[in-house]
């Protein structure tokens, strides 16, 4: 079958493969969610007298056919086709003759492409929040471990004050906890079915929008077809930034878990099973997965900068230029699930070197505490400071 938009012309063929660019490939990670979104379609048709109950039973029990084939890797997008909306219907009319060419009726391939990259949205946020909780777990196990253990706390990268870990992990649990909150707020704001605004103006038939919503598992429906189209690029952007703060709070314990393990530092013990070695010197253990991480952040920062160019500047409505979003969006959120992955394997193998924490407890270290020693003995803060300063001069 041609594509779905063909009137009879030829399109020149460079031109066909600059603009279907790697969309077949990409496609098949939201073609599961089309075809599931299309039998919710089919029968919201029955339901409003497009399509017979028979037609329906056909259509749907083929989707279900294409969709085994999806899962045991055994279907793939022809590049001939450009997307999987274009694939779904080929299949259907192929299977189906006429009928597989009335699925199409009451939506758009923009709002297909909205409807399952929610879908997927949606989901893909339920599993970075799974992973969070594991890492939060994974960290909280580490705390009861060693939280007793204090070790010299730094500001401008210089000995400051003491801390201990259960400080210093449970800076990292409570950032992950907003990150959890933030990440609630954005599913909340994804949960509304796009599907039915057609191309961004709406549909001429009274669809049951409300039915195939409740079908696809979303809360609400985009009531604003043209809202619908521009909050694509919106909402893109709200999850690049909730994955940023994510990236942000994993790439500041990288940091932290690369000082603190220098040997001349010393406070943590990195596991050989997470680190890799130099090809020309013999005794280097580099803890390459934590700077990788901390570079995958400014990945992450980097995508949601290109999203929000992308959707600048734009009038109203769907626009081509929105197809090159849909792969850094799979990219982002790949990176986010793995990198946080990896972080909870570094705590679950990291060791506390208690011996190097307490050394790091030097005189300096205590000075604050020595000056409201002072404070509890009525001593007003500004001589205290004074006084410990001088010792602290003499001693150098």
């Amino acid at each position: 079958m041609r594509k779905l938009w063909d009137k009879g012309y030829e399109l020149n063929e460079e031109v066909e493969k600059f603009t279907t660019g790697d969309d077949p490939e990409i496609d098949m990670r939201i073609i599961r969610y089309d075809i599931i979104a299309s039998m919710a379609h089919a029968k919201m048709l029955e339901r409003i007298g497009i399509l017979s109950k028979d037609e329906v039973a056909k259509l749907v029990e083929t989707l279900k056919e294409l969709k085994k084939l999806v899962e045991l890797g055994k279907f793939k997008i022809r590049d001939d086709e450009e997307d999987c909306h274009t694939a779904i219907e080929n299949f259907l009319t192929e299977k189906l003759g006429d009928l597989g060419k009335k699925i199409h009726t009451g939506r758009s391939r923009n709002d297909q492409v909205l409807t399952a990259l929610r879908m997927y949205q949606k989901d893909e946020l339920m599993n970075v929040k799974s992973e969070i909780e594991e890492l939060m777990n994974r960290i909280e196990k580490f705390s009861s471990l060693y939280g007793e253990t204090r070790f010299a706390g730094y500001t401008h990268t210089r000995k400051a004050m003491p801390t201990d870990f259960k400080t210093w992990t449970h800076a990292f649990l409570d950032s992950l906890k907003d990150d959890l909150k933030f990440l609630d707020f954005v599913h909340n704001i994804l949960d509304r079915s796009p599907l039915g605004t057609g191309a961004g103006y709406g549909i001429p038939l009274d669809l049951d929008r409300r039915y195939t919503a409740e079908k696809l598992n979303f809360s609400e429906i985009q009531e604003n077809p043209i809202y619908a189209q521009n909050s694509r690029i919106k909402f893109e952007l709200l999850i690049l930034q909730l994955l940023s703060h994510i990236t942000l709070d994993l790439n500041k314990v990288a940091s932290d878990l690369i000082f603190f393990s220098l040997p001349e530092v010393g406070y943590v013990e990195l596991s050989d099973s997470v680190c890799t070695g130099s090809s020309i010197m013999p005794q280097k253990k580099n803890p390459d997965p934590l700077e990788i991480m901390r570079g995958y952040h400014h990945r992450i920062v980097s995508n949601m900068l290109f999203i929000s160019e992308v959707g600048s500047n734009l009038i109203s409505g769907y626009h081509r230029d929105f197809q090159t979003t849909k792969k850094v969006i799979f990219e982002s959120f790949d990176l986010v699930k793995s990198s946080i992955k990896i972080m909870g394997i570094i705590f679950e193998n990291l060791r506390v070197n208690e011996k190097r924490c307490r050394e790091s407890l030097d005189d300096e270290v205590l000075a604050t505490e020595r000056v409201y020693e002072l404070v509890k003995k009525g001593i007003p803060f500004r001589d205290a400071y004074k006084m410990v300063a001088r010792e602290i001069t003499k001693k150098r």
